[in-house]
């Protein structure tokens, strides 16, 4: 009797990354949220994680009556997430890498808004809520669409907003773009939903600006090799991982994405200090 052996091929984080957002048919938010973690968590047990959400959901159905309305649905799904389960903003650690990864989250009960709101809308989506993110300057928020009307909620307390609210919150972002009396955007442009690649592309951004801050070229490359898997056509992502690169040491890599966004990013503003910098790596590769 022959034995085989049978080899099994596990997909590491990034191919398992990259087949979770190859399309944005059926993106799965939450997984591909959750995923993030595996980086800095390698034994993380992604489907552990999203069975613990399952649970979480369950739970609040078990809370609603069969006939419960929309309204009521909202209600009780806020009173389960801020009341019950005691979710909020990390205000004293805002920029802890932790509150972007959703399993520390879902164990902390801390967050930022982005990450608490993949858990949120996970759970509103659950109950029939029509709820979307939505990639607000500075504070990404939720959106419900009711019979009354359309409700955007701040999803670190669930806090509804009035036009009003919104528009003060955007205003030091009007002023900073420098187009205060000047043609502005009308708030409306402000508050359209975030596709789930945007809100995965901004939960990445959010960690690279910790790790750029911080000068941790490795992590920071881990999270800009997502990044380019993510957005292949976003051509500073790849300008930023050799750079990244170019900082840890690794000039043929570096020169690789350097050259990659030379060619394709066209005429931008940076282009001679790339192609500068580009010139160092080659040079320092003979």
């Amino acid at each position: 009797m022959t034995t085989m052996n049978l080899s099994l091929n596990v997909p590491t984080p990034l191919e398992y990354f990259a087949s979770l957002v190859h399309t944005d048919a059926d993106f799965a938010l939450l997984e591909a949220a959750v995923s993030l973690g595996q980086d800095e968590y390698p034994e993380l047990g992604v489907q552990q994680v999203l069975s613990d959400v399952d649970q979480l959901l369950a739970r609040l159905l078990r809370r609603l009556p069969a006939d419960a309305g929309p309204l009521q649905k909202l209600r009780t799904l806020n009173q389960f997430v801020y009341r019950d389960l005691n979710f909020a903003g990390n205000f004293n650690h805002y920029s802890d890498p932790d509150n972007s990864y959703v399993h520390v989250v879902l164990r902390t009960r801390l967050a930022i808004p982005i990450s608490l709101a993949v858990i949120w809308l996970e759970l509103a989506q659950g109950v029939g809520l029509k709820a979307r993110g939505v990639s607000f300057p500075g504070h990404f928020m939720v959106k419900v669409n009711l019979s009354e009307g359309q409700v955007v909620i701040d999803p670190l307390n669930g806090q509804s907003l009035s036009r009003e609210e919104l528009a003060e919150r955007l205003e030091p972002y009007r002023s900073l773009a420098s187009l205060v009396g000047e043609q502005e955007l009308p708030l409306g442009l402000y508050l359209q939903a975030a596709p789930p690649r945007e809100m995965i592309a901004r939960m990445l951004r959010n960690l690279k600006e910790i790790h750029a801050t911080q000068e941790d070229w490795t992590r920071l490359i881990s999270v800009q090799d997502r990044l380019v898997i993510l957005l292949p056509q976003a051509w500073s992502e790849y300008r930023d991982r050799g750079l990244a690169h170019a900082e840890a040491g690794h000039a043929g890599r570096a020169l690789e994405d350097l050259e990659t966004y030379l060619v394709n990013a066209g005429a931008v503003i940076d282009r001679p200090a790339i192609a500068a910098r580009a010139e160092e790596l080659r040079q320092a590769l003979h």
